[in-house]
């Protein structure tokens, strides 16, 4: 039989496969609430009375996603394929098309529930990311430059970081240095002297990493290239499928294919040696990009969608300085998980927290909350400096500050006055003094797979504290409590103990206490 007519029966078949259904209703136990499936739904955890149906072949909405959701009541459920998900009266629904989907009781907590199913699915590799991802802030030239990346901005934007007395870390290149997409030389008209550039980042105390993508250009020699060694993932025409995304529609590489992701991580491997480039920002993998019927792997006819995510994840484990966006499984490996771009507002940043948390019960604990003020660009554009609200700015950095990293994106300097803009470099500060402990639950996470931001239902459960989403243990010690909304006063939830606080005072816990939060202040608490 015909190739071409054998996989248009395979893609056929499949897709009849994946809707034979097998539902399991899974009826909430007195006081359960749930937690899981989608680091975006952070904001709507836990889970309430209702909520719509959620497709983790399709959909991510912008960041990780896993087959994981866990109970306050110490049950899980966990499938290696993907399933939908929905909440109804409080009770959950499981649809998975490959086999039904049970609970474990395994535990009374939500931390209990959150261990079990991480040893027995993603246990912690007891490796890390490069430790400055932790120790010192990020810079992303995104919102800065956008489309227009070249040799001379990103430069000054490095210098305009020193001179402003902010401390050096990673400095990341994004999208457009390359020729096109699927070629890793940078443009000669916008970078002339790429070695140089970066020669001279190292000197300045950063290392840099560049954007890519698994996005080949139509039509170039890249893609003729990859097409003759079938390194492209195929359509049931048995040529390169061509995928619609952001920038356009382009083929991609298929890396359930071995000799392609061979291919590939040796074409990084000549960046790194050609440029001196530390590694790579790796975008895209959403799983909404595959979910085709229509698509012919190389690893076979029943590969899905998410395990074209996966694949563009396992390329990040040969490089410490990588960061991702996009997610499946992978939890406790050594990979920076970043939150999708969120807009310049203030409920983009009342999203950090509860996402973070999510992010952390996922199993990515090495997780970075955006960009300072936002990482959606359109939402910059057309603003100028008068027209910024510089407090959000500024909480927005606090947020950032005590939490597993920090990166900024559009230029604190350019935007605000002298007192905000001290208010922000004093945070990036405070990061750095605090890298060293950061850094040490990082550790502790690798070895012992428990995340880095833990919510306070995790840390102290059954207290009445699950709808908390505006505070946050960091690691073992501190707790965080910093301003999401305009204005200067808050309440924070002190749980049992002795605490005390970032001005030195000692406090009893087991209450609600009411405190001002000035413009300069990051309210945190040291557990005694």
């Amino acid at each position: 039989m015909h190739h071409r007519t054998l996989s248009l029966l395979f893609a056929l078949a499949f897709a009849l496969v994946l809707h034979a259904q097998h539902t399991t209703h899974i009826p909430s136990l007195p006081g359960e609430r749930w937690w899981g499936g989608a680091t975006a739904l952070g904001s709507k955890m836990p889970f309430g009375k209702e909520l719509p149906s959620f497709n983790l072949f399709n959909r991510n909405d912008n960041n990780q996603v896993s087959p994981l959701l866990i109970s306050n009541k110490g049950r899980y459920l966990w499938s290696d394929r993907p399933f939908t998900f929905s909440v109804r009266q409080g009770d959950l629904h499981v649809d998975s098309p490959f086999a039904p989907v049970a609970a474990q009781k395994v535990g009374s907590t939500l931390r209990e529930a959150y261990l079990a199913a991480m040893h027995a699915h993603f246990p912690p590799s007891g490796k890390l990311p490069d430790s400055l991802f932790f120790t010192m802030p990020q810079y992303n030239t995104w919102i800065e430059l956008m489309y227009n990346q070249n040799q001379k901005d990103v430069l000054a934007y490095a210098e305009d970081i020193v001179k402003n007395g902010f401390p050096p870390g990673i400095i990341m290149i994004d999208d457009n240095w390359q020729r096109h997409y699927g070629n890793f030389e940078f443009k000669p008209d916008r970078f002339p002297d790429p070695e140089g550039m970066v020669k001279r980042l190292h000197q300045m105390g950063f290392k840099v990493m560049l954007w890519v993508c698994p996005f080949v250009s139509a039509d170039s020699p890249e893609y003729r290239e990859l097409a003759e060694k079938g390194y492209l993932l195929a359509d049931t025409t048995s040529q390169p499928a061509i995928i619609k995304w952001w920038n356009g529609q382009s083929a991609v590489y298929d890396f359930t294919n071995s000799d392609a992701r061979n291919h590939f991580i040796g074409l990084l491997r000549h960046v790194q040696q050609r440029y001196g480039i530390d590694g790579f920002k790796f975008d895209g993998g959403d799983n909404h990009f595959y979910h085709r019927t229509d698509l012919v792997s190389h690893g076979g006819k029943d590969i899905v969608s998410v395990d074209h995510t996966r694949a563009w994840a396992e390329l990040g484990l040969a490089f410490p300085f990588n960061e991702y966006r996009a997610g499946w499984q992978m939890g406790g490996k050594e990979l920076v998980q970043r939150l999708g771009d969120k807009d310049y507002s203030w409920q983009a940043v009342r999203l950090l927290i509860p996402d973070m948390i999510a992010a952390g019960l996922l199993g990515y604990a090495y997780a970075c909350p955006d960009m300072i003020g936002g990482g959606s660009f359109a939402t910059f554009l057309g603003i100028d400096a008068s027209q910024f609200d510089q407090q959000l700015i500024v909480r927005s950095a606090q947020v950032h500050a005590l939490m597993p990293m920090m990166q900024f994106s559009v230029a604190p300097w350019r935007i605000l006055d002298a007192q905000h803009l001290q208010a922000v470099k004093a945070m990036a500060n405070l990061h750095a003094t605090f890298g060293h402990y950061i850094l040490q639950c990082a550790r502790q996470s690798a070895t012992t797979g428990e995340p880095i931001v833990q919510s306070l239902e995790y840390a102290y459960p059954n207290r009445g504290y699950a709808e908390i989403a505006d505070q946050w243990m960091l690691g073992p010690r501190y707790m965080v409590a910093p301003m999401v909304n305009a204005g200067t006063s808050r309440s924070v939830v002190l749980p049992p103990g002795k605490w005390k606080d970032d001005r030195g005072r000692v406090l009893k816990g087991g209450r609600t206490i009411t405190i001002d939060v000035p413009l300069n202040r990051l309210p945190y608490y040291e557990r005694l």
